[in-house]
């Protein structure tokens, strides 16, 4: 009885340290593609929202306690624009990532949706290239905006941001993102403190439309 117990004992040993040694060697092998593929998704992203630029620094800069990085984009030494990576979790599917690009005055130059979770045909409509929500902001001073308690904010909300037709869940998010981002960027490019960029919109639930999607 003993030794079966041995022999039972040392086979799921083995099979544990061979099943061990095997997720290890995957994600050997995965982890510097994965990487390169989020540094050529990052460097994508730069562009898309950025003037020409051959270098950034990055900083962190924390926004309603989440951290959000600002990369300064320089041209021949000179500062041309800034990149904030931002994000929101007030999504209808989840949290909403953005790259928003600023020119040095605080223009808008472009948002790039990273990563969202939003109801296919309604939310996600944010990530379309010509959009409502973009076209409200894109090559626009934030500060000239139609502000509510100093943020920025959709129609419904008393600002003047465009909301996506039957989304308007993900275009409180979009719009949260953004203002984090104007935070992050007014702290690094003139020392001002963040402030809470919390859009203050009700967040009491709404329906949902019958295509699953969101009836605001």
């Amino acid at each position: 009885m003993k030794s079966s117990l041995l022999n039972m004992t040392a086979v799921l040993f083995g099979i544990t340290l061979v099943a061990s040694a095997g997720v290890g060697v995957v994600n050997m092998i995965t982890v510097e593609p994965i990487a390169a593929a989020e540094a050529a998704a990052k460097t994508e992203a730069l562009n898309k929202v950025l003037p020409a630029f051959d270098a950034t620094v990055s900083e962190v800069v924390t926004v309603d306690e989440m951290p959000v990085t600002v990369y300064t984009a320089t041209q021949s030494g000179q500062t041309v624009g800034y990149a904030v990576e931002t994000l929101s979790k007030q999504g209808f599917g989840g949290p909403v990532s953005l790259m928003v690009g600023f020119t040095p005055a605080g223009g808008v130059v472009n948002v790039n949706v990273l990563k969202q979770t939003e109801t296919p045909g309604l939310g996600t409509k944010m990530a379309d290239e010509d959009n409502s929500l973009i076209r409200s902001i894109k090559g626009q001073q934030l500060a000239q905006k139609k502000l509510v308690d100093g943020k920025l904010a959709v129609t419904k909300d008393g600002g003047d941001v465009d909301a996506l037709t039957a989304a308007t869940i993900s275009s409180r998010a979009y719009v949260d993102a953004i203002n984090r981002a104007w935070m992050a960027f007014r702290s690094v490019s003139t020392g001002e403190e963040p402030a809470d960029a919390a859009s203050g919109a009700t967040q009491v639930a709404e329906p949902e439309a019958q295509e699953g999607g969101q009836n605001e």
